[in-house]
């Protein structure tokens, strides 16, 4: 697909769409469950959330950190009983890592919370906004996981 050209229309809808998420971004990870884990840690849980299991390599390049990073992330994670390691099918030198049910439930909570949050700040867009923020979601989705 040919890149789009951007116009000084488009430069400004970037920056306030840039702007608007990082800032919507920081102010939902203040309403966490765990307040002992990093948002590195719960990022990490949320991918494993979503992919199933993995192996530290792959978590690793997932969440844009170098693999001796995301090692010592996995083992704060295990030791906290929220993670669990185990063989790789394939190849012995690897491990698996998934999530237990005991971060599971920390995450629905989580999400839960956070849900909440968001939807009451919906209260104060009005029925046109919401349409759109609604035919936006998959859009942002889309974005998140380009």
């Amino acid at each position: 697909m040919p890149a789009l050209s951007h116009g000084a229309e488009d430069d400004a809808a970037v920056n306030s769409l840039r702007s608007a998420v990082m800032r919507l971004g920081r102010r939902l990870k203040h309403q966490r469950v765990d307040e002992s884990l990093s948002p590195t840690e719960m990022s990490v849980l949320g991918t494993l959330r979503r992919c199933g299991h993995a192996t530290p390599g792959e978590l690793a390049r997932k969440e844009h950190v170098q693999p001796p990073s995301m090692t010592r992330i996995v083992a704060l994670l295990e030791a906290k009983g929220l993670v669990r390691l185990e063989p790789h099918p394939d190849d012995r030198r690897q491990k698996v890592v998934s999530q237990t049910e005991r971060a599971e439930a920390m995450l629905e909570e989580s999400r839960r919370k956070r849900n909440v949050w968001l939807a009451s700040l919906t209260e104060g867009l009005d029925e046109d906004e919401w349409a759109k923020l609604r035919a936006a979601a998959p859009v942002l989705e889309k974005l998140a996981d380009l």
